[in-house]
């Protein structure tokens, strides 16, 4: 399959694939006729998605399932009126609707928009009017049926809504009865041009309102590179990606770049994580390669590991934000693997990441990804030196990036802002080392002044991660009259330490950190809280924690 996109698929060095990586793009690209039908056409029996949950049932399907399911689905769309152009939100969880909808929808040159299931009517409300939804397709979840429910007498321009069940009230479709009854699916005469749009998320609104990112048909294209030389995946490979389909890691890791690899995907439907039946899916069904957020393999290294067989596990990555080294150093004790880590946004596809080839380096998101032309820049606009922090930037005057977003929908100014003169600004600060590697340090609004230092988050939390205390925390900056800023530790403590909240632990984590970095690094404010807030996509609220902190700076345990 590979061989029909790319120049060349085998490269023996990150300097071969820096220098020899190119994608042949074809006219009128379409994912879903172009991927999905062909490995339908040319390899039908071969293995596609592996779909598992909480009670045990299992559901194979291979990638003639998959495009039967598609056509299916595509012909109930186009009964109910849904054409080229058309937005549709998918609220599926990890239902396997999510699959066979997102590709009808491919097929029909219409837009997808994936969400979350945690979306309150107002939310849903944004989202239709901001994006003119035309149909909703959703999880037959009573509270979810009933957010949306509520919303639509405020949203005009919602047409249809759709549930999977096993509620499915008066007024809306029932999918799953419709799907198995519609008729022949008629592929429309024409379907899209590449720069069509094709998917688009509303970010994950860490400040003010969610934008719409908007991608186009050539989007997938981008995660090529993710599949086949980030996951490192091939025929054989299992893979699993810990996201819910309404976060843009899901198509990250359970549908482009995996199937473009010729990868089984394996998707483990469940209401709320635990590590030790994740872990037991992953030993049950020979999971050979695996991808999760840094949150995900925190919480699996405080399992005993050694009570799971995990020696299918060849391949380990990570994203969706920075990896505490401690966290690799602890994985790869107990499984013998490194965690290779990525960098990219809702905007991008992967834009930094550790490649096969390379060295893993304990807390480096790695080198560009050569899709990328990346520079880091410091405030004048120059280039940093080694060591030097700076703002990670896409540069586009040369050639666009496949998979780098079109636009903020419908916002011109915001899209400007982000995306002028050739540059594309990720507001991400990072720092890069001689060997081209680059350190995660913040978000720019995240980054603390305190005194005339510039303290970054992720080097504290670092620090704090390495306590045996500390499960997870987040860093951040609050006010003060004298320095300005000083520096809050919100941590989350493992359950035999919290007995042991007090003074004394206060004192012994800060002390902790002074021996660990730099002394004027240290929190001056700790509290201690039973879960941090985070968006969907398990990034950290690092505003909401801001929001609720009283300015007195006088560190307290509660």
């Amino acid at each position: 399959m590979l061989e029909r996109f790319l120049e060349k698929v085998e490269f023996e060095s990150i300097e071969d694939f820096k220098n020899n990586y190119k994608v042949k793009v074809p006219e009128n690209f379409n994912f879903a006729y172009d991927v999905v039908d062909e490995w339908a056409r040319t390899n039908p029996d071969k293995p596609a998605l592996l779909w598992t949950d909480e009670n045990g049932e299992a559901q194979q399907y291979t990638f003639a399932d998959i495009k039967r399911e598609s056509d299916r689905t595509a012909a109930f769309f186009q009964s109910i009126g849904i054409e080229r152009g058309d937005k549709v939100m998918l609220i599926l969880k990890r239902h396997r609707q999510f699959w066979f909808s997102i590709l009808a929808l491919h097929k029909l040159g219409a837009v997808a928009i994936p969400a979350t299931h945690l979306l309150t009517e107002k939310d849903i409300i944004y989202r239709c009017n901001a994006a003119k939804i035309k149909a909703i397709v959703s999880v037959g979840d009573p509270i979810v049926i009933s957010h949306i429910d509520r919303a639509l007498s405020k949203s005009p321009t919602v047409e249809n809504v759709i549930s999977t069940g096993p509620e499915v009230p008066a007024g809306w479709y029932d999918f799953n009865k419709c799907v198995a009854e519609a008729p022949a699916f008629q592929r429309p005469d024409f379907v899209n041009k590449n720069e069509d749009l094709s998917l688009l998320y509303f970010t994950s609104g860490t400040t003010g309102e969610p934008k719409m990112v908007a991608h186009d048909f050539l989007y997938p294209l981008g995660h090529i590179i993710t599949g086949k030389y980030w996951h490192n995946l091939n025929d054989d490979s299992l893979h699993l990606t810990v996201a819910d389909t309404g976060w843009g890691k899901a198509v990250w890791g359970k549908l482009y770049g995996q199937w473009f690899s010729g990868a089984n995907v394996f998707v483990y439907d469940f209401e709320k994580f635990n590590a030790s039946k994740l872990l037991r899916q992953m030993e049950k069904y020979n999971i050979t390669s695996f991808c999760a957020p840094p949150t995900i393999y925190r919480f699996m290294i405080l399992e005993d590991l050694s009570k799971y067989d995990l020696s299918s596990l060849r391949y380990c990555t990570t994203a969706g934000e920075a990896m505490n080294p401690s966290v690799f150093e602890k994985w790869k004790e107990l499984t013998g693997l490194d965690i290779r880590e990525g960098f990219g946004q809702t905007e991008t596809t992967l834009t930094l990441g550790t490649f096969p080839w390379m060295e893993s380096k304990p807390g480096s998101m790695g080198v560009p990804s050569p899709e990328y032309d990346i520079d880091l820049i410091n405030s004048e606009g120059e280039a940093c030196l080694p060591g030097e922090e700076g703002e990670i930037v896409i540069y586009t005057d040369r050639r666009r990036p496949l998979g780098l977003f079109r636009e903020y929908l419908y916002d011109e100014e915001l899209t400007r802002e982000a995306h002028n003169n050739g540059v594309y600004r990720t507001g991400d600060v990072a720092t890069r080392d001689e060997d081209g590697y680059y350190w995660f340090v913040g978000r720019a609004d995240d980054v603390i002044k305190s005194s005339g230092y510039r303290i970054g988050p992720f080097e504290v939390e670092n620090s704090l991660m390495s306590h045996p205390a500390v499960v997870e925390c987040a860093i951040t900056g609050v006010p003060d009259p004298v320095r300005g800023q000083i520096v809050k530790a919100t941590i989350v403590l493992a359950n035999e330490w919290k007995e042991k909240i007090g003074d004394d632990l206060v004192k012994e984590l800060q002390n902790h950190v002074k021996h660990t970095t730099a002394p004027y690094k240290y929190p001056r404010v700790i509290e201690f809280v039973d879960e941090l807030p985070k968006t969907i996509s398990g990034k950290i609220r690092r505003v909401e924690i801001r929001a609720k902190h009283p300015s007195s700076g006088r560190a307290h345990a509660c």
